[in-house]
This record gives C-alpha cells, sequence and structure tokens, in this order.
C-alpha cells in the first residue's frame, strides 16, 4: 500500500471499485456512497475494466473526486483490485460491488468496528437483495463435503440443519460471528494484515479471489468476522449478467483452482467431478422434462454449454 502524503491527513479508509460495462449501477453507487453521510475521512478508487459503455467518462464528469484507473483490457476482478490497493493510503481498505448501494452510517460504522477490534483481518456487514430480504452473504469454505451438500440440493429441505451450514442459511445476519468467508460485495480489511497476507492472488479471475483472501487471513492468525454494524444492498450480477453459461464456468474453475491451490490436485480432481456430476445431471433432468412438457428450452440450453465446455473448469496457468 502506498504511503499518504505527510502534509495531508492519511485516509482512514480507501475505498475500490472495480467496473466494467456497469454505468448506471456504478452512477448509483457512487452516488449513494457520497451521500451517504460518512465522517471518516476517504479516498475513493473505481478501476475500470475497459467498458465499452461509456462509465469511465461517466466517472471523470460526474465524480471528479474519484480516482480513476483506466484499463486498456479486462484484467478481472483481482488484478484490477489490486492496482488501487498498491496506490491506497488508507489505514482500512473496502472492496466494493459497482452493483451496490450504500446505506447511511455503515461506512463509518464499519471502520469504528475496525479500530475497535484489531484482531480482525476482514469483515462484512448485513447485505439486502433489491426486494429488502436479506442476502445469504458469509459461508464456510466450499470444501468436497459442502460442495455435494450445495449440489444435492438438501440445503433446501426443511429441518436438515446440518445441510445448510455451507451457507449458513439459519442465520439471518442478524448477530456478530465469526465466519470462514466474507462476500466481496463489502469486504474491509485492515491494513495493516493486508501488508502481512498480501495483494489478492490475480490467478483468480472473477471468482473465489475473496474466498482464498480469507483463507490466507485466516492462516495469519487473523479473525474474518461478520458484523451487523449497517446495511448495504447488492443487486448481484452487475458485471456477469451477460456472461449466460460462460459465468457458471468460471466459477467452477475458481472454485476448482481454490482446491488446487489449498489440497492438491486430488481435492481438485474430486471438486471437478462433483460439478461436472451436478451440471450433467441438470442437463439430463431439463432435456427431459422437455420431452414431456415442451419447456424448459433456456435451461437445458445453459446446461448444455456448461458442460460442453466444462474441460475449461480445470484451472490453468493465467497468460
Amino acid at each position: 500500500m502506498a504511503h499518504a502524503d505527510p502534509r495531508e491527513p492519511r485516509p482512514d479508509l480507501s475505498i475500490i471499485i472495480v467496473s466494467w460495462n456497469t454505468q448506471q449501477l456504478l452512477r448509483d453507487c457512487l452516488a449513494s456512497l457520497f451521500d451517504s453521510g460518512a465522517e471518516a475521512r476517504l479516498e475513493v478508487f473505481v478501476v475500470d475494466n475497459d467498458s465499452r459503455d461509456g462509465s469511465p467518462d461517466m466517472v471523470a464528469a460526474d465524480f471528479p473526486a474519484v480516482k480513476l484507473i483506466r484499463n486498456s483490457r479486462n484484467a478481472g476482478f483481482a488484478a484490477a483490485n489490486n492496482q488501487a490497493i498498491r496506490m491506497a493510503a488508507g489505514r482500512h481498505v473496502l472492496l466494493l460491488n459497482s452493483d451496490t448501494l450504500v446505506h447511511p452510517g455503515v461506512i463509518d460504522a464499519s471502520i469504528d468496528y475496525m479500530d475497535a477490534n484489531p484482531q480482525v483481518g476482514a469483515m462484512g456487514c448485513r447485505v439486502l437483495n433489491g426486494d429488502g430480504t436479506v442476502q445469504t452473504t458469509c459461508s464456510q469454505f466450499p470444501t468436497l463435503g459442502n460442495l455435494v451438500l450445495l449440489t444435492s440440493g438438501l440445503f433446501r429441505v426443511p429441518g436438515l440443519g446440518f445441510a445448510k451450514r455451507y451457507r449458513m442459511d439459519d442465520w439471518q445476519r442478524d448477530e456478530e460471528r465469526d465466519v470462514e468467508v466474507v462476500s466481496g460485495c463489502y469486504m474491509m480489511v485492515r491494513g495493516d494484515a493486508l501488508a502481512m497476507v498480501g495483494l489478492l492472488d490475480e490467478d483468480f479471475f472473477f471468482f473465489g479471489e475473496e474466498t482464498d483472501w480469507c483463507r490466507r487471513f485466516l492462516a495469519h492468525g487473523y479473525a474474518v468476522r461478520f458484523a451487523p454494524v449497517g446495511t448495504i444492498t447488492h443487486f448481484g450480477g452487475g458485471s456477469s449478467k451477460s456472461l449466460n453459461s460462460r459465468r457458471d464456468l468460471m466459477l467452477s474453475e475458481a472454485t476448482v483452482r481454490l482446491h488446487r491451490k489449498h489440497g492438491g490436485i486430488i481435492p481438485a480432481a474430486a471438486a471437478w467431478a462433483i460439478l461436472l456430476v451436478f451440471n450433467t445431471s441438470r442437463y439430463a433432468f431439463w432435456s427431459l422434462r422437455g420431452l414431456v412438457r415442451r419447456s424448459g428450452d433456456s435451461r437445458r440450453a445453459h446446461f448444455r454449454g456448461v458442460v460442453a465446455g466444462f474441460n475449461t473448469a480445470w484451472p490453468r496457468a493465467r497468460q
């Protein structure tokens, strides 16, 4: 992280927003941030990953206080965040998605919480969906057992509490709790801890980077914590809505990459197989249903695309 100019007070928080073709969502996010009434000293970065919708020009024209980084290519989420982290001068750093709205009070309360809890390396707040319901941010690490629970659908069965452990579905995010993973849509990290743990792993292009980062914070002895200090709204899928089956393939690749990095090739192969079986079974289900009800064409096509490209879910070295 950069050192602040000694002639200027050091920012309390460096906020980093990575954007790719989300102009209106980004505009709303920045407006909510600057209208949130935060009293802390802030610096705000927007890292634009070669958007073609006018996003960077909008930021430059409408939000001149923002430090804008224009990339000539889509560098990915981890790499783009790292660009700003290297320049950040804040005591803490906040990763904030472009498809979020910041509610009043949450920024200052989050900073106060981090200042009062030096053992916490990374924290998240309460996140709402666009309809006001609670979003299931925070989770356990996607172990092989948790992947089986997730892909089997057992977490949807009432009364099976153990099956809800991965996504922590039986918890309303209304109390402080140590967790294994905090969502990158709103993830505040301690600057001193970041200096020890290091930057985001740029081998993760779009998914999995925050899960890997949280695991590394825990490995260095820091807590990863959910704290109900305030609220944001996260609409979800802002930059990935147009990816379709490619999105699922990227998510699968990131999950397998996590297992290869933290467990080795055998757990990675097992994770790849679990996800392939899941996607193949969904393709078979929607194909059979289509023969009976003449419906589900879009879902059948989606899973056909995932299965057809599933060889790309095996991690390869980034160029």
